[in-house]
C-alpha cells in the first residue's frame, strides 16, 4: 500500500493484539520464580501473586526483586524481555537470552545513522510537535491560540530542516512553548508537593515538582517498553537517528519515543492530575526533589497500562489497535524504510 506497487489497494491485513500483558514486581525481596508453566512472585513469608506464562508478554522488576534462573530460561524461551529498573523507574538492564536473527537490519540502521537518518528524524520530530499541539488544543482551559499556531509554525519547520542542528533547534523553541503552556492544561484548584501549579518547565534528575515527577517516571516506562519493542524487532537500540549515540543512552528508543511523549506521557500526567488519581499522599520531597512513594508508583503503573491499551485508529493504515501495538507497528515501519521496503518513515500522529 504504501509503495504504490497496485493499481488495486492490497488486501487489508490488521496486527493482532496479543492478550498478554507485562508482570511489574515492585515488592522489595520479592522472588520471581516458575513453577508448573506459572510465574510466582513470593516473598519469605508468603506468594504475592501467579500468573500464566502465556498471558506475561514482559516481566519488569522494580530494585531489589530477585529472578531465579528457571524463570529466565522459561522467559528466554518464551521471548519474554525481563526488564530490571531502579525504585525511581530507571532502566537498569534487560534479559533478553539470544539477539535477533535479522542481522541485515542492523547493517542498515548503520549505514542510515551515519547518512540518510535526518529524513526519519525530521518526520519523528514534526510528528512529536503536532502530537503537542493537538493535545494542548484539546486539554487547554482555554488552549492558548499564541501557543497553537506557534506550535504548528514550528511542526512545518521542522519538516523542512536542512541539518540536524537547525532541526534540534525546532524542537526545542516547540517544546518551551508547549512546556509553557502546560499548566493551562491542569486544574488550578488543585496542589501536589513541589508544585501550586506555578510549573516552570522541565526539569529533572531529581525532578522539582509533582508534573514533572510524573513526567519522568512515565517517560521511562515508555522508553523501557520502546528498548524492548526495538530488540524484538533487530534493531540494535543504542544506535539512534536522531539522538547521538552516546555510552549508555537507548538511542534509538529515545527516537521511537518523541511522536509517543505528549500521547502517551503527557496525556497520563494530565489525567492522573485532573482526575484526582495523583494525590499529595503519592509523593515524597526529599533534598530539593519530589519523587513517588510505592503507592504512588503503583498508581502511575495502573494509569501506564490502561494508557496502553486505549485503541486507536492508526493514521497510515486505518485499522484500530492499542497503543501497546502500535509502539511495535512504528517500529516495524522504521525498520521497512531502512531497507528500502518503503519510501518514508511515517510518524504516528493524531488529529
Amino acid at each position: 500500500m504504501l509503495i504504490g506497487r497496485l493499481d488495486r489497494l492490497p488486501r487489508r491485513l490488521v496486527p493482532r493484539d496479543l492478550e498478554a500483558r507485562p508482570l511489574y514486581v515492585t515488592e522489595a525481596g520479592a522472588t520471581v520464580g516458575v513453577r508448573g508453566g506459572r510465574i510466582e512472585v513470593r516473598t519469605k513469608d508468603k506468594q504475592l501473586s501467579s500468573v500464566r506464562l502465556v498471558d506475561v508478554s514482559q516481566v519488569a522488576v522494580f530494585g531489589n526483586v530477585q529472578v531465579t534462573t528457571q524463570a529466565l530460561r522459561e522467559c528466554f524461551a518464551r521471548e519474554v524481555p525481563v526488564c530490571y529498573l531502579s525504585y525511581g523507574g530507571w532502566l537498569q538492564g534487560i534479559s533478553l537470552g539470544l539477539p535477533s536473527k535479522h542481522v541485515e537490519l542492523r547493517r542498515r540502521q548503520v549505514v542510515v545513522a551515519a547518512s540518510t537518518a535526518l529524513e526519519a528524524a525530521r518526520r519523528m520530530v514534526e510528528g512529536k510537535i503536532r502530537n503537542c499541539r493537538t493535545l494542548l488544543r484539546r486539554n487547554g482551559r482555554p488552549a492558548p491560540d499564541g501557543s497553537l499556531i506557534t506550535l504548528a509554525d514550528c511542526a512545518v519547520s521542522a519538516a523542512t530542516a536542512t541539518t540536524t542542528a537547525s532541526l534540534l533547534g525546532f524542537e526545542g523553541a516547540a517544546a518551551r512553548v508547549y512546556f509553557g503552556a502546560l499548566p493551562t492544561m491542569l486544574r488550578p484548584e488543585l496542589s501536589l508537593p513541589g508544585m501550586a501549579f506555578s510549573f516552570e518547565g522541565r526539569n529533572r534528575r531529581p525532578p522539582a515538582d509533582a508534573v514533572n515527577c510524573l513526567l519522568s517516571y512515565v517517560y521511562s516506562l515508555l522508553v523501557k517498553d520502546l528498548v524492548a519493542t526495538t530488540h524484538a524487532v533487530g534493531f540494535d537500540p543504542y544506535l539512534g537517528i536522531y539522538h547521538r549515540p552516546r555510552f549508555g543512552r537507548p538511542a534509538l528508543a529515545l527516537d521511537l519515543a518523541e511522536e509517543f511523549r505528549p500521547l502517551i506521557g503527557d496525556s497520563i500526567m494530565v489525567n492522573m492530575i485532573n482526575n484526582g488519581e495523583a494525590r499529595p499522599s503519592h509523593f515524597v520531597v526529599r533534598a530539593g526533589g519530589v519523587g513517588l512513594t510505592a503507592d504512588g508508583r503503583k498508581a502511575v503503573l495502573g494509569a501506564y497500562e490502561r494508557r496502553l491499551d486505549v485503541e486507536v485508529t492508526h493514521p497510515t493504515f486505518g485499522y484500530r489497535i492499542t497503543y501497546r501495538r502500535v509502539l511495535e507497528v512504528q517500529a516495524r515501519l522504521l525498520g521497512a524504510w531502512m531497507l528500502g521496503e518503503v519510501p518514508d518513515y511515517i510518524a504516528f500522529t493524531t488529529r
